[in-house]
């Protein structure tokens, strides 16, 4: 106990539980819940995909939010700082998620500043009568899969001022800063895309938007990618597995009621994907109604092309849709922000720990790394092809990765789920059974693997998205290089906290249970 009180001084906490749960709703909430659900959804089954959605989100969406939760609370510290206390040689997992963090952080920046310009683009319809050409052209001036470092000025000085922002509030603190934000735009955002709901439902044509959204395709449940693509949605969508969540958990106060919120922040997340497919069918109903066509006759359902391609276009189609332009746009930025707020927070803790920085020092030396990388990489004409490439390599072979491991070592290697178990069970009003462990152990990472095999034998035998095989290597696979060779390279840098002498507080019972089951003590460690 002592070397935990020493190790919890003067570390920040959430103002309370409420505070913690709207910032972890908001850090899941994001750009993906809005423009990757719905299409995901449509091409995998329609209604029928919900079937296996909810099971993706029951055996490895909540098993693994839980996982993070009982890491993060029980070790109180970043994602290094728990691996290490776990055992030294884990130690380079927590930097694994702190680069993961800082490779998406570089890269969500400049698709929020794209929402903010559309938002204002909205008001005057600036895309004209050819959004596609305006977004490709004029707005990215995209040079294809290239590097070119030809800086847009119209995404640079955008990106700065949002950069300045973001900094600020990381600079702010936990409860200051992050807190206060979700506080502010978490409800904001509920509101405008509850109206924006509402208002698609009343188009022409939102019905048989819907019918093509909830219209089950039974077929494709016996389809292996169809179920592929439910984990990976959950997986994605809940900012789990590489340091959010764990690090989160670890501002809270030491009697936190754990499980019950652990369930109320991933199906409120859910609860906003099906949201989002409501009024985004609802919205692509009304397209098909104004070109004559069927709904599954329309392209460009789901990402960027989704949110700023497709939607403009139906922004100039119906009435008063300058209005719903900057609504949904605002939408887009809330929830980009709110998720890019806790991405940068992983890295924040982490360098605090470990050099002995303060919240501003991260702030302008890491953080203003991040930024400059940021910018040289993604406000430049090569943004778009680089941006979707660094995104598929980091999440779907860094993210998957990153949640396989964790499932090993805690499981496997050093048996310590019943503790997390019993350390949830013991600060929670609901309480996880055996099948949380089963889940954990074998369920998730079995299936992970499977889903990260599949992936690279794609990524190695035809290039991602038809890009030349030089730069999917150069950008893809670079970016996972990047990120192993520093989670080797900052977990070599000595500490300059004490970390190692920590002992976690005690469970009653569980060193008894324990010994009867042959498993760890606390004080075998």
């Amino acid at each position: 106990m002592a070397g935990q009180a020493a190790t919890d001084v003067g570390r920040e906490q959430w103002s309370g539980q409420l505070g913690f749960l709207l910032s972890a709703i908001g850090s899941a909430i994001g750009l993906g819940n809005i423009w990757r659900f719905p299409g995901v959804a449509y091409d995998n089954g329609g209604g029928a995909f919900l079937i296996p959605y909810l099971v993706a989100l029951l055996t490895a969406g909540v098993p693994i939010l839980l996982l993070d939760y009982s890491l993060g609370h029980r070790f109180r510290g970043s994602a290094p700082t728990v691996f290490r206390r776990l055992g030294r040689r884990f130690e380079p997992l927590g930097w694994f998620q702190v680069a993961i963090a800082f490779m998406i952080a570089t890269y969500y920046t400049v698709i929020i500043v794209w929402a903010i310009r559309y938002a204002f683009f909205s008001v005057s319809l600036a895309w004209g009568d050819d959004p596609a050409g305006f977004f490709i052209g004029d707005f990215l001036q995209d040079a294809g899969p290239t590097i070119t470092g030809d800086v847009v000025g119209g995404i640079f000085w955008p990106m700065v001022a949002l950069w300045a922002v973001t900094l600020v509030v990381i600079a702010l603190g936990v409860a200051r800063g992050i807190e206060r934000a979700n506080k502010i735009f978490l409800p904001l955002l509920v509101v405008l895309f509850l109206v924006l709901v509402v208002r698609a439902l009343f188009l022409d044509g939102a019905m048989d938007g819907l019918n093509a959204f909830f219209t089950p395709n039974w077929a494709a449940l016996s389809d292996p990618g169809v179920w592929i693509a439910a984990y990976s949605q959950i997986f994605f969508s809940l900012s789990i597995a590489f340091g959010i969540m764990l690090t989160y958990s670890s501002y809270l106060r030491r009697r936190s009621n754990l499980v019950p919120v652990s369930y109320v922040a991933a199906f409120a997340n859910s609860s906003f994907e099906v949201l989002a497919g409501i009024g985004v069918f609802a919205t692509l109903g009304y397209m098909a109604f104004q070109q004559g066509v069927a709904v599954d006759e329309l392209e460009g359902i789901t990402g960027v092309v989704l949110s700023f391609i497709t939607f403009p276009q139906i922004i100039s189609l119906m009435p008063g849709g300058a209005v719903f332009g900057v609504l949904f746009f605002t939408s887009l930025t809330l929830a980009g922000f709110t998720s890019l707020i806790s991405i940068l927070q992983v890295v924040s803790a982490a360098f605090q720990e470990k050099f002995g920085l303060s919240r501003v020092q991260v702030s302008v030396l890491i953080g203003g790394l991040c930024a400059v990388i940021s910018l040289a990489l993604y406000s430049t004409t090569s943004s778009l092809a680089m941006l979707d490439t660094v995104d598929k390599y980091t999440n779907e072979i860094g993210v998957v990765t990153s949640a396989i491991l964790m499932c090993l070592i805690t499981g496997l290697g050093l048996r310590k789920l019943p503790e997390l178990q019993a350390h949830l069970n013991l600060v929670s009003t609901a309480r996880v059974g055996a099948w949380w462990r089963v889940l954990v152990g074998i369920v998730v990472p079995v299936a992970l693997a499977y889903m990260l095999v599949r992936t690279v034998m794609e990524l190695v035998t035809e290039p991602y998205s038809g890009y030349p095989w030089t730069f999917v290597n150069i950008v893809g696979w670079g970016a996972v290089a990047l990120m192993v060779i520093a989670s080797f390279a900052y977990t070599a840098v000595r500490w300059r906290r004490p970390v190692d002498d920590f002992t976690p507080d005690p469970i009653p019972g569980f060193a008894a249970s324990a010994a009867r089951l042959g498993g760890p003590t606390e004080a075998s460690r």
